[in-house]
């Protein structure tokens, strides 16, 4: 009963007729009409063979229909197969270039620091061997100031001593005060010779007079306030130290260029020689501090450029360059 509930109208009708046609069928068979059953039963028959014949039809054009899907899906799969396994390839190789290229990557990051910890490691000694050759060079009277960061490095100090100690300059001006006025005092304490500091700033100026006073250097060095004034050159104004506080001075031997730092504004140690080459004797020692970075190397080539008998004394240790001058002096021809 369920199963008839659920045919459509379509369905009912075939199947009502073919009840009819069977009760008809019975009916004349048994009021004896035969030929009538027969008839009937040949008109049944042939409504089945139509029906099986429809149904076979149909059923044709549903496998048909069934095949072209099955065609349709097997070329979607098909297509999408091989999208599928062109970009797993395109990953695959994709995958490799970049794993290669961080293998590459890795193995010159590591090439690179091993050769950073390397120089490290010989820069480190190299400055503790500097050190060591300045401490038995002098017995300091009181504990000494650090080197290093604002101050210059062991390397370039051992140099800056060594340099007094064989030109033996009478006279050393040093600009910007701190670890080296002390070192420079006791080396001139030994050749002879005197050392004027400025500084520009008070505070730190005080400092350093301390520690000459601490190590017993005050007749050999003094440490002189300059404040920072502008200067005019080539139609820029400088921050640059008061020229008052060099009035008094001539015949400089030495003159160590140590500030003013980099953070008083662009091109600070720029003024140094145009300002002070009238100050300097006729044959003379510049030493550039922090001579590699970049304003103080632009300030260097001008200066070669500008200034005549300024040469360059081939490659120093450290941080800094040594330069030689030596006065030009034109001689007059007669009229």
């Amino acid at each position: 009963m369920s199963r008839l509930r659920k045919l459509n109208r379509r369905q009912a009708g075939l199947l009502a007729a073919a009840a009819v046609l069977c009760a008809a069928d019975a009916a004349s068979a048994l009021t004896g009409h035969l030929g009538l059953a027969l008839t009937v039963l040949g008109v049944f028959l042939c409504g089945v063979l139509g029906g099986l014949l429809l149904l076979a039809r149909r059923l044709t054009g549903l496998l048909g229909a069934h095949r072209a899907a099955q065609r349709d899906v097997r070329q979607v799969l098909d297509h999408t197969q091989r999208r599928l396994l062109g970009a797993v390839e395109e990953m695959l190789l994709t995958a490799g270039d970049r794993h290669r290229e961080l293998v590459d990557t890795l193995a010159a990051q590591q090439k690179a620091a091993a050769n950073g910890t390397d120089r490290l490691l010989r820069a480190q000694t190299g400055e503790i061997e500097a050190l060591v050759q300045l401490f038995q060079g002098f017995t300091p009277r009181a504990p000494m100031p650090t080197s290093g960061g604002f101050a210059l490095n062991p390397t370039d100090l051992l140099d800056l001593v060594q340099l007094v100690r064989t030109r033996r300059p009478r006279l050393v001006l040093e600009l910007g005060s701190g670890t080296s006025t002390v070192w420079i005092a006791y080396a001139l304490e030994k050749t002879g010779g005197r050392l004027v500091s400025l500084d520009h700033d008070p505070g730190y100026a005080e400092k350093t007079r301390a520690a000459l006073a601490a190590h017993g250097l005050t007749e050999v060095a003094e440490v002189r306030d300059a404040p920072l004034r502008p200067v005019l050159l080539d139609g820029r104004s400088f921050p640059w130290y008061d020229t008052d506080a060099l009035a008094d001075l001539r015949e400089v031997d030495l003159l160590l260029i140590d500030g003013p730092p980099e953070k008083t504004g662009p091109d600070a140690r720029y003024p140094a020689m145009r300002v002070l080459e009238d100050k300097l004797a006729d044959a003379a020692t510049v030493v550039f501090d922090d001579a590699h970075r970049h304003d103080e190397q632009a300030a260097l080539r001008r200066w070669m450029e500008t200034i005549e008998g300024l040469t360059q004394e081939g490659e120093a240790p450290g941080r800094h360059a040594v330069l030689s001058y030596r006065r030009m002096v034109r001689q007059l021809t007669p009229q």
